[in-house]
């Protein structure tokens, strides 16, 4: 876990030299997303689920199975919005939707951030050149720093249905 923390923070640091404007960015720059994530070290059926950008917008899934049942889903979204700007919409299960709006964006990194949030602040999406995917989510809780990863890799969809 220690050297997947590593990883990230390398790949954060070294990709925000070469961060283009947000302005620019489209739901088409989130293509790399699209299809199923595995949960590393999660029971099998665990993941995520990303459509193919269409329409300015990608649709995710995300579930978490324990003991053969899930205990946790969450609906998400990834779309373009009046503004031009990019935006991460989370509704977790049990839990009020959530807009992120897209902060910083590189070809390894995508960010996101809504800092009136209680926890996360931040939704950032990884992606190491071993073809690993890192979800990261990160914010303050009673005043200290915190993050949580979760990496995945990427297999066939009927993998996640196993």
């Amino acid at each position: 876990m220690r050297a997947l923390s590593i990883l990230c923070l390398s790949l954060m640091a070294s990709a925000s030299a070469a961060a283009p404007s947000t302005a620019e960015v489209t739901a088409q720059d989130f293509g790399w997303l699209a299809g199923c994530w595995a949960s590393d070290g999660r029971e099998p059926g665990s993941g995520e689920m990303w459509t193919a950008p269409a329409g300015g917008t990608l649709l995710g899934v995300q579930r978490t199975v324990k003991g053969g049942r899930t205990v946790a889903s969450e609906f998400l979204q990834i779309r373009e919005n009046d503004d031009g700007g990019i935006e991460y919409v989370a509704l977790p299960s049990g839990q009020e939707l959530t807009v992120f709006r897209l902060i910083a964006m590189t070809d390894q990194q995508a960010t996101f951030e809504n800092p009136e949030h209680d926890f996360p602040q931040r939704v950032i999406y990884l992606r190491p050149e071993d073809g690993l995917l890192v979800g990261r989510i990160e914010g303050t809780i009673d005043g200290r720093e915190r993050s949580v990863d979760f990496p995945m890799r990427r297999v066939g969809c009927e993998t996640l249905a196993e």
